[in-house]
C-alpha cells in the first residue's frame, strides 16, 4: 500500500518521490499513484511520460515499471545537472554542514559535488578552507570565496564531457596529499559491487581521492543506489558514508547499512 500524499507537492519533488515508489515496488498501478498523490490520472500520466524520458521508468499499461538496468552512455554535466536538482541541492547543503574553518577538503568532479560547492560558497561564516577538486567548473563555482577559501586544482588531462581533469598528472597532487575530508561523486553505489563510475580515467582519480582523505564521503541522488558501472572505485565499506537523497529505495539503503556503511538520506 502506497503511502498517501497530503502536501501538495512541487512537479519535481512530485516525480521524484513518484520514481521512488516505482522503483521500490517495480511495478504501480497509475490509479494507485493519483490516489497516494492527490493528483489525476490524467497528471499521473504526464509525469510518467517525463519519467520515462529522463529516467527510463518504463510505462505499460494501467501503470509502470521500473527502469531496466543498464550500462546507459554517460550523460554530459548540463544533462545530469538538470536530474534531481532539487534532491542535489538539499544533499550540497547537507555536505557542507559537515566542513568546519580551517579544514581541507577534496571536492569530486560531477553535478552533486558542484551542489557542495554552491552550498559552501553560501556559508560566509567558513573561513581558511582548502579545497582541491578536479573540476575546472567546481573551481569556478568556489572563485567568489578566494579569500575565505584556498582551492587548489589538479592538473591533468581535460575531459570535455564532464568538465574534469584526470590522469596523467591528477593523481601525482593528489597522491601527496592527506585531507580532513573527500566528497566523492559516482554513477552508480551498490552493496555488493561497490562504488563505481561510469567513465574508468575518472574512476582511477576517485580510487586516489578516497586514499587522500581521512574521511571519504559518497553525494549522489537516490537514483544511483543499487547501480553498478564499468569503473570500480572502492568496495562500498571503503567509504565512511553514502549521503543520498529522498528519492534512495529504501531496501538499497538496507542493503549498504548491512554491509556497515552509514547512509544519510536528506529528505
Amino acid at each position: 500500500m502506497l503511502n498517501e500524499e497530503t502536501e501538495v507537492l512541487p512537479v519535481n519533488l512530485r516525480r521524484e518521490r513518484m520514481l521512488q515508489q516505482v522503483t521500490e515496488r517495480d511495478f504501480v498501478r497509475v490509479t494507485e499513484l493519483a490516489e497516494a498523490f492527490g493528483i489525476s490520472e490524467v497528471t499521473v500520466r504526464a509525469d510518467l511520460a517525463a519519467l520515462e524520458l529522463s529516467h527510463g521508468l518504463r510505462r505499460v499499461r494501467g501503470g509502470a515499471m521500473a527502469p531496466a538496468r543498464s550500462s546507459r552512455t554517460e550523460p554530459s554535466f548540463e544533462e545530469a545537472l538538470v536530474e534531481y536538482a532539487g534532491e542535489k541541492q538539499r544533499i550540497g547543503e547537507y555536505a557542507a554542514s559537515l566542513v568546519s574553518s580551517g579544514m581541507s577538503v577534496i571536492l569530486d568532479v560531477g553535478t552533486t559535488t558542484t551542489a557542495v560547492a554552491r552550498a559552501l560558497v553560501a556559508r560566509a561564516d567558513l573561513d581558511q578552507v582548502t579545497v582541491i577538486t578536479n573540476g575546472l567548473n567546481i573551481a569556478l563555482e568556489l572563485e567568489a570565496a578566494i579569500g575565505r577559501f584556498t582551492v587548489v586544482v589538479t592538473g591533468g588531462t581535460l575531459r570535455r564531457l564532464q568538465h574534469s581533469l584526470v590522469n596523467p598528472l591528477a593523481n601525482v597532487l593528489l597522491g601527496g596529499l592527506r585531507a580532513d575530508l573527500a566528497f566523492i561523486g559516482c554513477n552508480g553505489v551498490d552493496a555488493e559491487h561497490g562504488v563505481t563510475n561510469l567513465n574508468l580515467p575518472e574512476a582511477e582519480v576517485k580510487q586516489q581521492m578516497v586514499r587522500a582523505a581521512a574521511r571519504a564521503v559518497v553525494v549522489c541522488d537516490g537514483s544511483k543506489l543499487g547501480q553498478a558501472h564499468l569503473g570500480k572505485v572502492v568496495d562500498a565499506s571503503a567509504v565512511h558514508t553514502v549521503l543520498t537523497g529522498a528519492s534512495a529505495p529504501m531496501h538499497e539503503i538496507t542493503r549498504l547499512r548491512r554491509e556497515g556503511v552509514e547512509v544519510v538520506r536528506v529528505e
